[in-house]
Parts: structure tokens; C-alpha cells; sequence
């Protein structure tokens, strides 16, 4: 009997085993979806326009050495106040002092030279006087028949030459007092020359870079070597920030930025856009434009050089409709949706109300299948993004994902019964 009971038992369940296997592979599939949804919100929107960018001073100077020489003497180093005027650096003057010192006899030759000409054309004007008087008397001695015509012709004659030797004297005079002022600006020059290797700074600031140490020699051919790099006003900064050329256009004068740097972790910094540089600087075919933000340091936290994480706010409005960018990118399957399913979803737009393009949001609809409403998305920010559209209130339910809750049938062996 016990023998009996256990085979009726055995042979229960292997029907029971049986009937449930083919119930699952045999019976309807079950291919149900469930649907993520996310609400239609009202509420504020902020759009912004993020980039990375270099902290600078606003006014950086770089001094350099309009001379050739050898650094005799440094006088700053780095963070060092300076003031306008002050002398930094100094340059050996001693080749500088004695080109002025030739440069000053070359003036008093000159001088000199001046004086021997001026004297000649005074002798130059007396031999013309002369020369006159002995004309005028030979002149009257012929009118009586005294001398000979020829001795008239005779005194015309040296007349005429030392009219031309007053001339001669009195260009040379001149020539030798245009001498004296190209001499004299040539001592100009090298006094300029040596006055010019005392090295001073052009502006008020705090020395930010020291390239030159003493002994070092400076050659000043074309261009001017650099020596130091002088920052005017440490307390008034700017970013000088890269923004790729889709996000250029959002970009206006005055807009309100924030900024982070990773010194100051979890601080953040606020700024205003001062400048849009119309110059494109195109790196690896990727178009980028400066951007100038501007950067308060009063308490000088910030230092020339820092990376900072800039965020340019480029539209804010407090209380528009607004649903997550999921939604936007939602596509349900084909043989899940109603009319229209194979349209492309949208994208969330960045621009300004009215300058985005239509888009498609997924509903549920009563027959359970998604439904497609147009929409018109506005501003961004990353997030979230805002739409005009009629058809859907606060608070509605839109698609934001799905998900399966059992597999497809699939042709495969007979149902195991064990």
C-alpha cells in the first residue's frame, strides 16, 4: 500500500510539472511594458553656458630691456610691491658712460669747429669790403682816364671772388652748426642709453614672474628680452574662458557668471561677462571664442594662472512648465505606440522661447499604448527643460523609460519536467 501511495503521488506530480510547462511555453506571450513616468513641473528654469577657462590679472605688464648688457644688480623678486618709477633692476653702465663721454667731445669738437668757421667768414667779409672799395676807386680812376679799363676788369673780377668766398664761409658756418646739433642729439641718444640701464617699473602692481637672475646677460635686438612680468591690480581679476561656437550665440555682455576653482573647493565665486573677442581660435577643427569674465579678488585668494570651472547664466525665468530632458528622448518600439510611433523623438533645445525646434513627448493613452504630443521646447539646463505647449497641463505624466516584465517567446526544447 505504501509502495502504491507513493507511485499515484509521483505520477501527480509529474502531471502537475507537465501541465505547468506547457502552459508556459505553449500558452499566450506575455510581452507587457511598464512605463517610467516623470510629472510636468512649474517652477524655475535657469540656462547656462559652462566652460573652463585661466585666471589672469586684469593689467599684466612685461618689462623688458631696450639695451644689451650684463643684470649687474636685481632689486625685486617675486611678489615683490612695486611702485611706478622704481627702479628693479640694473644693467653695467660702464660701456653706456663712456659712449656719452665721446659723445660729449665729439660736441665740444664740433663747437670748436663752429667757431674757426665763423671766423673765416668774418675774414671772408672783410676781403669783400675790400674788394668792394678797390672797385669803386678803379671805377672812378677810368670815368677820369687815369688807368686803363683793364685795371676795372681786373678788380670786377676779384670782386666777384670774394663775394663767392663770403658765401663759401658762411655755408661752411652753417654746415659746421648743423654738426654741432648732430652731435649733440648723438649725446642725447647715449645719455637715453644709459639711463636706460636702470630698469624701472611702468606701473603700480606686485612683481607675478622673475625671468633674469644677476650676471645674466640680455640681448636687445628686434625684440625687447623679458625680465619681469608686472601685475597692475591683483584685487581686479578676469577669466579669459573658451566657449565652443554652439554656445557663442547665447553669450551677452553683462550676463552674470559663477566660477569655482579646485583651491577653494565648494566655493564659488561670482563674475559678469566684460568682453566677447570676435577672433575664433580654431584648435583640432574644434572653433572656440574668448570670453572675458570678470573676477573680484578682494581678499586676494586668487592667484594669476588658476583653471577655473566658469558658468555663464544665459536665461533665468521663475516659473515655467518644465519636464525632465529624459522625456525628450524617449522612443517607444514600434509595435508598442500608436499613430505617428515611428516619428524621431526631439531634443531639448538650448535656445531662447521661440527658436526651438518642435518636438515629440510620450503619453499613455487610453488603449494603454503611448501617444505622441508636439511640443515646442524653450531654455535648458541639462536637466530640465521648459515647454509652450497647450495639451499638457502641471502636473501631467509623461514617458521617461520602459522596461519589460516578460521576455518574448522564443522556439526552443520541450519544457523540462524535472
Amino acid at each position: 500500500m505504501k509502495r502504491r501511495s507513493l507511485f499515484i503521488g509521483l505520477a501527480a506530480l509529474l502531471a502537475i510539472g507537465g501541465g505547468f510547462g506547457a502552459w508556459k511555453w505553449l500558452g499566450p506571450t506575455n510581452n507587457a511594458l511598464l512605463y517610467k513616468f516623470a510629472k510636468v513641473e512649474r517652477g524655475p528654469l535657469t540656462a547656462a553656458v559652462s566652460a573652463t577657462g585661466t585666471l589672469n590679472p586684469v593689467v599684466s605688464v612685461q618689462v623688458g630691456s631696450q639695451v644689451s648688457g650684463q643684470l649687474k644688480e636685481i632689486l625685486v623678486d617675486f611678489n615683490s610691491t612695486v611702485k611706478e618709477g622704481q627702479l628693479i633692476a640694473r644693467i653695467d653702465p660702464e660701456n653706456f658712460q663712456h659712449r656719452v663721454r665721446q659723445a660729449e667731445a665729439d660736441v665740444d669738437a664740433a663747437r670748436s669747429a663752429v667757431n674757426v668757421q665763423r671766423a673765416q667768414q668774418l675774414q671772408a667779409k672783410a676781403n669783400l669790403m675790400e674788394t668792394e672799395r678797390d672797385f669803386e676807386r678803379k671805377k672812378l680812376l677810368v670815368e677820369k682816364n687815369f688807368i686803363s679799363p683793364a685795371e676795372r676788369d681786373k678788380a670786377q673780377a676779384a670782386l666777384d671772388g670774394a663775394r663767392a668766398m663770403a658765401q663759401v664761409a658762411e655755408a661752411q658756418a652753417r654746415n659746421s652748426e648743423a654738426l654741432v646739433r648732430q652731435r649733440e642729439a648723438q649725446l642725447a641718444q647715449a645719455r637715453v642709453d644709459l639711463d636706460r640701464t636702470m630698469i624701472r617699473s611702468p606701473v603700480d602692481g606686485i612683481v607675478v614672474k622673475r625671468s633674469v637672475d644677476t650676471g645674466q646677460t640680455v640681448a636687445a635686438s628686434l625684440q625687447a628680452p623679458e625680465l619681469f612680468i608686472i601685475a597692475r591690480n591683483l584685487t581686479d581679476m578676469q577669466v579669459e574662458t573658451s566657449i565652443d561656437e554652439a554656445d557663442v550665440g547665447r553669450v551677452r555682455l553683462g550676463q552674470k557668471a559663477t566660477f569655482t576653482v579646485d583651491a577653494f573647493a565648494g566655493r564659488s565665486f561670482e563674475g559678469e561677462v566684460k568682453q566677447v573677442r570676435k577672433a575664433a581660435q580654431v584648435v583640432s577643427n574644434v572653433v572656440t571664442y574668448t570670453v572675458i569674465v570678470s573676477a573680484a579678488n578682494p581678499e586676494l585668494n586668487l592667484l594669476p594662472g588658476m583653471t577655473a570651472n566658469v558658468r555663464i547664466v544665459s536665461a533665468k525665468k521663475d516659473s515655467v512648465l518644465k519636464i525632465a530632458n529624459a522625456a525628450l528622448r524617449f522612443k517607444p518600439r514600434a509595435d508598442d505606440e500608436g499613430k505617428g510611433g515611428n516619428a524621431r523623438p526631439g531634443k531639448p533645445e538650448r535656445a531662447e522661447k521661440g527658436q526651438g525646434r518642435g518636438s515629440k513627448v510620450w503619453v499613455l493613452g487610453d488603449d494603454g499604448k503611448p501617444k505622441a504630443i508636439e511640443v515646442q521646447p524653450g531654455i535648458t539646463d541639462g536637466t530640465a527643460t521648459e515647454i509652450i505647449n497647450q495639451d499638457l497641463a502641471e502636473g501631467a505624466e509623461v514617458i521617461v523609460g520602459s522596461g519589460a516584465t516578460a521576455k518574448p517567446a522564443a522556439t526552443a526544447p520541450g519544457p523540462r519536467m524535472f
